[in-house]
């Protein structure tokens, strides 16, 4: 299996970007601006990407922890809602912005070193190299579907947050 596919790896890898992104958009030497904008089609394709080709299949294996991997969904529900807050502050840097950065920030942090340490550990153990990379495949092709579909748009944001 090449990590290019491991779904495992996939993952990590845009986790990794994900932390990239926050440090850019709390910099003021970066374009924030720009930096939310990549984060947010991140975040939204990543997530829905996960939960559509990643995590049900994951709850077939006896030993994920189908518990940690429905939490895993609902901190895709609170990362969302609080990138939707941030999305909607319009002047960036404003104590406002970072104010909702900040909380952005600690939901999806928290988001990321559960999963690793819990849903992705598992995958590690019990999932069959074959089927993690089938699984990165799918991940891979429905998060590329959601990027193209502009999903991280406020719009599309705000649909997915109020649902």
């Amino acid at each position: 299996m090449t990590a290019e596919h491991d779904v495992v790896a996939v993952i990590l890898k845009d986790h990794r970007r994900m932390e990239d992104l926050l440090r850019r958009m709390r910099s003021v030497e970066a374009d924030r601006a720009k930096a939310l904008e990549q984060f947010s089609a991140l975040l939204i394709a990543h997530g829905e990407a996960e939960e559509s080709q990643v995590y049900g299949a994951l709850k077939r294996f006896k030993d994920v922890d189908n518990e940690e991997v429905e939490h895993g969904a609902e901190e895709h529900h609170e990362g969302n809602a609080a990138l939707l807050a941030l999305l909607e502050v319009t002047e960036v840097g404003s104590d406002t912005w970072d104010t909702r950065l900040e909380a952005l920030a600690k939901a999806v942090s928290h988001h990321l070193d559960e999963e690793e340490r819990t849903i992705l550990n598992d995958a590690r153990e019990n999932v069959p190299d074959e089927r993690r990379s089938e699984l990165g495949a799918a991940f891979l092709q429905e998060r590329e579907k959601q990027l193209a579909a502009d999903c991280g748009s406020v719009d599309a944001v705000r649909a997915i947050v109020k649902g």
